[in-house]
């Protein structure tokens, strides 16, 4: 129960009471306690974390970096670089970026949480966040985010290369700026920032490995950003009516479901053909390249299918759920591709 509720409680009691006892009316005349803060005050937030444990406050920040999204960048840096490492691990170098992207990721969602708030409170599966609730002031989640993402950037830029370093500062820009503050407000096409914002980890983890950024760069960069896609939009779809209400353009909102499925459809086709090339070209093994290519046939039936499904959402959760066994299979294949005939 909250202060407010509780305060809400007393005062219907006293109401409700009648007549007083000599001892209820002496209570009375003591001096009241300092009335509830409104919900939403400094006073409000500080009296509803009152007596918490330092394990409480570090999950409330903890839960600012977005976990799902965090390990998910941070698996697929990993991926890159062992991909790169044909010729062996340097795993001092592997522990650099991962650590390094670990943190600039980090720093990149607890910022984005900050600027989203306004989102974030109209939508159902965000409005408990903690930069909406109060747990934490946006104030401070701007400095943890600063703190992030300067030891992120010395970690890099101490430890790895310049090029590992510019790309972990591209993606931070691209995703809390181009993507979050801008362009994800003001039009569907903002998903497609957002898609080489989320690409950029393997790139860097490719390139952590190789020092340069060739064919292969590319192609990995281009399996992750076109992934993307059929991804987010398989959520846009049964997400549709939050989206809406929140006031944010996504695809099916501004253009509607029919035009989405052919957008998904065209974007599991090119991820499954970058994901091919890798093999066609000489980069990826036999055995990586025919596992990825078989999953790929099967999430392109899959995204045929919502043509002429009946039920559209169900379809998009089954898009959905493949898609996230499409990119566990990416990040595990690549990862032991040096090891695979």
């Amino acid at each position: 129960m909250s202060v407010s509720s509780e305060r809400a409680a007393d005062d219907a009691q006293t109401s409700s009471g009648g007549h007083r006892s000599t001892s209820e009316q002496a209570a009375a005349a003591q001096p009241s306690p300092t009335p509830a803060a409104r919900p939403g005050t400094d006073a409000a937030i500080a009296s509803r974390h009152a007596g918490e444990s330092l394990r409480d406050v570090i999950a409330r920040y903890y839960s600012l970096t977005k976990p799902g999204v965090l390990y998910a960048n941070v698996l697929s840096a990993v991926a890159g670089f062992l991909f790169g490492s044909q010729n062996g691990v340097d795993l001092f170098s592997l522990v650099i970026v991962t650590v390094g992207t670990t943190l600039i990721v980090g720093s990149a969602t607890v910022l984005n949480n900050v600027l989203d708030r306004d989102i974030d409170q109209r939508m159902e599966r965000t409005k408990k966040r903690a930069t909406v609730t109060g747990g934490v002031r946006a104030r401070r989640a701007t400095i943890f985010s600063i703190v992030l993402g300067m030891l992120g950037a010395a970690v890099l830029g101490l430890w790895s290369t310049p090029l590992v370093l510019g790309l972990g500062v591209f993606g931070f820009v691209c995703y809390v700026w181009l993507y979050g503050a801008t362009s994800k407000r003001m039009s569907y096409h903002g998903t497609l920032v957002g898609s080489v914002s989320g690409a950029v980890p393997i790139l860097a983890g490719y390139v952590g490995a190789t020092g340069r950024v060739d064919v292969g760069a590319v192609l990995v960069f281009l399996a992750l950003f076109f992934w993307q896609m059929p991804e987010f939009y398989s959520i846009a779809i049964y997400r549709r009516e939050e989206y809406a209400a929140a006031g944010v353009p996504v695809i099916t909102v501004v253009k509607g479901v029919p035009t989405t499925i052919v957008h998904i459809f065209v974007y599991t086709v090119l991820y499954v053909a970058s994901v091919v090339l890798l093999g066609v070209l000489g980069f990826a093994s036999l055995t990586t390249t025919s596992v990825l290519g078989l999953l790929g046939v099967v999430w392109i039936a899959i995204g045929a299918l919502g043509f002429t499904s009946s039920d559209k959402i169900a379809w998009s959760h089954r898009m959905f759920g493949f898609s996230l066994v499409s990119i566990m299979a990416l990040c595990i294949m690549l990862g032991l591709d040096p090891w695979l005939p």
